[in-house]
């Protein structure tokens, strides 16, 4: 089974909310980049609430990225899993980031944002036994950005992904 690991955090100034996505699928393994399907509606919604250009390349997508408060990673470092479906995840393999140093290094964060399901099954696993509790943020589930979410369309996707709003000042 194929082993994968995750990218770095692209942390953005004063971050107050971290959006989470599980682990990277193959074409973004492929292409180093974050949210690389060319269906992802990450990019879009980023577009739509936070005015970053999608069709920009993707240096320059990662530098606006880094301009708000934002914080873009994964709840899993690396885990074995072959394809793309999340589903595919072995659980026993799975390994997650070090959410305790990013807490500690950015006190502020008020909301940390699962794109998608299993984003938030790992996080709740792996990573919320290990931080003090109650946690100072908030946990948010999102609807997953990635096309296998086809059970709602671009606009439903986008409605939700509003809430992010809610915790930048």
């Amino acid at each position: 089974m194929t082993r994968v690991r995750s990218f770095a955090p692209v942390i953005g100034i004063e971050p107050c909310i971290v959006i989470l996505g599980s682990m990277p699928g193959v074409a973004s393994l492929e292409a180093v980049q974050y949210y690389a399907h060319p269906r992802n509606a990450f990019w879009p919604i980023m577009g739509e609430l936070f005015g970053i250009d999608p069709a920009a390349d993707y240096d320059s997508r990662i530098r606006q990225m880094q301009a708000l408060p934002l914080i873009l990673w994964d709840s899993l470092q690396a885990c074995h899993r072959p394809g793309s479906l999340d589903s595919n995840i072995d659980h026993a393999s799975a390994v997650a980031n070090d959410f305790p140093w990013l807490l500690r290094e950015f006190p502020d964060i008020r909301a940390i944002c699962c794109n998608g399901a299993t984003s938030e099954k790992y996080f709740r696993k792996l990573t919320l036994p290990l931080l003090p509790q109650p946690p100072r943020f908030e946990l948010v589930r999102m609807p997953s950005t990635s096309p296998a979410n086809a059970g709602m369309n671009f606009e439903q996707k986008l409605a939700a992904w509003r809430r992010l709003l809610d915790y930048i000042n």
